[in-house]
């Protein structure tokens, strides 16, 4: 029998877990986020539940897109379609960042309403570094975060923060211990479950307001972007480069 994609792991104190199940990478695929937008669609039904922790099995949260060559196809459009779901789902979720959230898994971590990190997380949206364009609605979710200055500045550079600056820049609410994660995004989530489940909701759908229609456009644009950009030599050059953990040699063609 094939092992899930996504496992929600049971509910307590109104909190229910839900963990990403392809470690160590937990690199994302269309069948991993279509696998936690059902996880959460289900988890809406279900009134014991008022508030989620989306956690990973391994040593990474998500690395972002595998270009191992071993990843299974995926069509970009259905993809970004279960990623749009996520966004429109009714109850709060924290996301618990061990290792590194990457690309495409910077992504997912910006779905969450909040982040819980440590100092060693890593955390990039590396996509020019191969000669791509952004996705996974990090055009809408990013500023919201860091503004807009910081936003070109990590989008243009790709460059790789740790726990304690993205902190800083607001991009995670809380740093804790590795091992220490975890538990503090369930405590987070009790506290938010300890509320009235009817408020909170009601005031994460005025505080989210649009975001699901507004991901859902930007994702278009990110995908014809994506797709026009990898009929290029430098994004051929930029994911080699990655796999051979080399700087890439780009020539603007």
């Amino acid at each position: 029998m094939t092992e899930p994609f996504v496992f929600i792991e049971g509910i307590s104190q109104h909190v229910a877990t839900v963990r990403l199940k392809r470690p160590p990478n937990n690199f994302f695929s269309f069948d991993m986020i279509s696998s936690l937008a059902d996880a959460l669609e289900e988890l809406d039904k279900q009134d014991d539940c008022r508030c989620i922790v989306l956690a990973a099995e391994g040593k990474n949260f998500c690395a972002g897109a595998d270009f191992s060559g071993n990843a299974s196809p995926y069509s970009t459009t259905d993809l970004y379609n279960a990623a749009a779901r996520l966004f429109r789902t009714n109850k709060p979720f924290v996301a618990a960042v061990i290792g590194a959230a990457i690309g495409g898994g910077l992504g997912l971590a910006l779905s969450a309403d909040f982040r819980i990190a440590s100092a060693d997380s890593k955390f990039s949206a590396n996509f020019a570094q191969l000669g791509f364009h952004h996705g996974f609605g990090l055009t809408v979710t990013l500023p919201r975060l860091v503004g807009e200055q910081k936003t070109a500045e990590l989008l243009f550079t790709g460059r790789r923060i740790n726990g304690t600056e993205a902190h800083a820049i607001g991009l995670v609410d809380q740093l804790v211990p590795n091992d220490e994660i975890e538990s503090a995004a369930f405590a987070l989530a009790a506290e938010i479950a300890s509320s009235a489940p009817l408020a909170v909701e009601s005031i994460r759908a005025t505080l989210r307001k649009g975001i699901a229609d507004q991901v859902a456009q930007a994702t278009q644009h990110e995908m014809a972007e994506q797709t026009r950009l990898k009929t290029t030599a430098d994004f051929t050059e930029g994911t080699k480069a990655v796999a051979e953990r080399r700087p890439a040699n780009f020539q603007k063609k």
